[in-house]
């Protein structure tokens, strides 16, 4: 399983990542402010926003602690910051076939692969989504996101297959973010678990925030998060009706954080099958024999629909996938269990 191009490095590899790590002691006379003032106070190259930047992507520790809250109160210790080196000016386009599902001069859908980064990452700088745009699309995309990430309105993870949006024109861009920003969207997805909620249907709410223990996770936080809501409904349960081996839920996002589903299912007891990072422990044997004969190397999760009014046109829109090879056959192995 490839790793994920959005996560920091280990605290233990941190001195032999990529970019510049500046060591910085917090003295016990100026602590109790603000983490993001304070080191930008001590660091004066870098700017208050580029240290919250860095803070919330995981790449400033105190005492090989990795912090996730800029607002958090300073104390006094060894602060060490990480500065990635800067990306390319601009991704190179690739020739990479692409499943199209609707395009317009206006905006693109893809029903994107597992395994295929959405953007250019430390890590993970070809064969992404941008870079297969780039080639397909040519200049039309849209530049609100940046050179690293032309057209990118939201994202799924690299190990999630299925549908997403581009825009082409800094317009559609424009319109699609607020579409998201209003929860004005339709997102569903599908998701195959150990273990199934005790509810048929429910809500999972909860604030998400990178994890102070585990750089490359994402978890539930009292303070400091930001706040993210999952509507689910179990479809399918797989083994014992009294006590299920697995089930097949549909998800809807209410809000799209980083890693949203697989955290709250996990905070549940019932993460998605094959998850190298919110796994926290194995299935039942049968459940993985049927993920080996299934050939599921990541998470089962699936983005099945999408939903839209197209931003230029007012032309309402909605995409449905099928969930790929290796989620169809692992379900029907799980069913005959």
């Amino acid at each position: 399983m490839g790793s994920d191009p959005d996560a920091p490095p280990d605290d233990e590899a941190l001195a032999e990542s990529p970019g510049e790590v500046t060591l910085v002691t917090v003295a016990a006379e100026i602590a109790g402010r603000r983490i993001d003032k304070t080191l930008a106070a001590l660091l004066p190259e870098l700017s208050r926003a580029r240290l919250q930047a860095l803070i919330a992507q995981g790449h400033v520790s105190r005492d090989g602690v990795a912090l996730s809250d800029p607002s958090a109160k300073a104390q006094a210790g060894d602060y060490a910051v990480l500065v990635p080196p800067p990306e390319p000016a601009e991704p190179a386009a690739e020739a990479i076939a692409l499943t199209v599902l609707f395009e317009d001069p206006f905006l693109i859908v893809i029903d994107k692969p597992a395994g295929m980064a959405v953007h250019p990452a430390p890590g993970s700088t070809h064969g992404t989504l941008v870079n297969a745009l780039l080639a397909h699309c040519g200049a039309s995309l849209s530049g609100i996101g940046g050179v690293a990430r032309p057209g990118i309105v939201h994202r799924i993870d690299k190990e999630t297959s299925g549908v997403i949006v581009a825009a082409k024109t800094d317009a559609a861009h424009q319109g699609l973010s607020a579409l998201f920003a209003a929860h004005d969207i339709e997102r569903v997805y599908v998701a195959l678990t150990r273990g199934s909620p005790r509810a048929r249907r429910g809500t999972i709410e909860g604030a998400i925030a990178r994890s102070p223990h585990d750089r490359k996770k994402m978890a539930l936080v009292k303070s400091g998060g930001r706040p993210a809501v999952t509507h689910y409904r179990v479809d399918q349960v797989f083994g014992p009706e009294a006590k299920p081996l697995a089930a097949r839920l549909a998800c809807r996002l209410e809000t799209g954080r980083t890693h949203q589903i697989r955290v709250h299912l996990a905070s549940q007891g019932c993460p998605c099958l094959g998850d190298p990072l919110y796994g926290s422990g194995p299935p039942a044997e049968p459940v993985r024999r049927a993920i080996a004969e299934a050939g599921l190397a990541r998470q089962a999760l699936h983005a099945a629909v999408l939903g839209f009014v197209h931003p230029i046109t007012g032309e309402a829109l909605r995409f449905e996938s099928p969930p790929p090879a290796d989620m169809a056959q692992l379900q029907g192995l799980l069913a005959a269990l």
